[in-house]
């Protein structure tokens, strides 16, 4: 990996590595257990600044590259996938529209308390009616003197419970298809207001609350049972146009961007589940002993972790080059959907295989590789599923083919 890392990036990647195994590990199974949201762990992560790792300094971030942030999403997830994606979903989806399609006001006014962690983020796609084919949504934005009024919902939302700042999107043309949907900023006090307040994290006393958003009920989930998860709900919520996100009918295109972001840091966290699994499986296999015959020496479990080991290797590859085409400023769409659709089922599979190899041992919590298999299998399902990994890599390889002038059939 030495072609991608350099001597900056191996130190970020120690730091953090120390923290999450120092600070997370102790607590990530009971995190777990009670399905709680980790404020305590994520207040230092913000204090350390991982809130912020790609923004700019100027707006309150590290000002590091995209591929410091990957780092620090694989080495969380190597031990618990709900700190990784707390901030994967803070960074990529709550921060980086209003970063990169925002108005110079909107990203002054909101990116800092972003990026240095004062409260969190999300984003508001997916609906009861519009999950894989989020060209549907439901969710209207009526023009008003001054703004918009929005009506509808969105479900499966990262943060929508404890977050402040998020970017949904609306129809405000019905009848255009995608083109008919417009982003904007909404803002909504956090549901755990008085921890907040008490760790002084996570609430900001300066922001405009918008009239008529709330949060849902929390879901109970099979995995990342830490992570905050909810729906977000806009009642008759007014939302001035000055929180309009770019122009009307380019929400469709910009939250399209955001995703092919959005995917490259899914699958670093499915690579972090990948070799956090993998360590599991060899520790265990190096102390546990059947036959009179350590597991490690036994050619199948060799065989099983040589294979592991060569995925999350060529998963890395794959990660690392689409966040290079990424940074280098090249088209990345493609790559991030092979790294996602890569890496996704990789972790699916390294974490069933690494329960395998523990045997009863790890069907039980006592160790962290059955977590770790239930975190993995919706890496196969968010920031768009498997399947529409796959259609967005046939186009493109499609495309390529007939643009070089060969015919696709006899």
């Amino acid at each position: 990996m030495d072609r991608y890392l350099t001597p900056e990036h191996q130190r970020l990647r120690a730091r953090v590595q120390g923290f999450a195994q120092e600070v997370i590990a102790p607590v990530a199974r009971e995190l777990d257990e009670r399905g709680e949201f980790p404020w305590e762990t994520v207040k230092a992560m913000a204090e350390m600044g991982l809130l912020g790792i790609p923004v700019p300094q100027e707006l309150g971030g590290l000002g590091l590259d995209d591929l410091s942030y990957l780092l620090v999403i694989e080495e969380l997830a190597k031990v618990d996938a709900s700190h990784a994606i707390t901030v994967s979903a803070h960074t990529t989806l709550g921060t980086s529209p209003i970063l990169t399609f925002g108005t110079e006001a909107q990203k002054r006014r909101h990116v800092p308390l972003l990026a240095r962690g004062v409260v969190l983020g999300g984003f508001g796609l997916t609906e009861p009616a519009a999950g894989s084919d989020a060209s549907r949504s439901r969710t209207r934005a009526v023009r008003e003197d001054g703004g918009y009024r929005v009506n509808g919902s969105k479900i499966f939302i990262t943060h929508a419970g404890v977050g402040e700042v998020f970017v949904v999107t609306a129809v405000t043309h019905p009848g255009a298809g995608a083109r008919g949907i417009t982003s904007f900023i909404v803002t909504k006090p956090t549901t755990d207001l008085e921890r907040a307040r008490a760790l002084g994290f996570g609430h900001s006393e300066d922001l405009e609350f918008t009239p008529g958003v709330r949060a849902g009920k929390k879901e109970d989930k099979m995995g990342w049972r830490a992570s905050d998860t909810r729906e977000l709900i806009l009642e008759d919520a007014f939302v001035p146009e000055a929180n309009r996100l770019g122009n009307e009918g380019e929400g469709f295109v910009n939250f399209m961007r955001t995703l092919d972001a959005g995917r490259i840091g899914l699958a670093a966290l499915s690579l972090g589940l990948a070799q956090g699994a993998l360590e599991t499986a060899i520790h265990h296999a190096d102390l546990r002993e059947q036959f009179g015959t350590r597991l490690r020496d036994f050619q199948v479990i060799q065989f099983e972790l040589a294979d592991l080991a060569t995925g999350i290797e060529a998963g890395r590859h794959l990660t690392y080059h689409a966040a290079w085409l990424k940074q280098t400023h090249r088209p990345y769409t493609k790559e991030a959907a092979m790294a996602k659709l890569f890496c996704s089922e990789l972790a699916m599979r390294a974490t069933t295989r690494a329960v395998q190899i523990l045997g009863a041992y790890g069907y039980t919590d006592d160790y962290p590789a059955e977590r770790m298999m239930r975190d993995a299998k919706v890496c196969e399902i968010g920031e768009g599923t498997s399947e529409i990994q796959r259609l967005v890599i046939a186009r493109h390889v499609l495309r390529e083919f007939v643009g070089t002038g060969l015919e696709l059939g006899p």
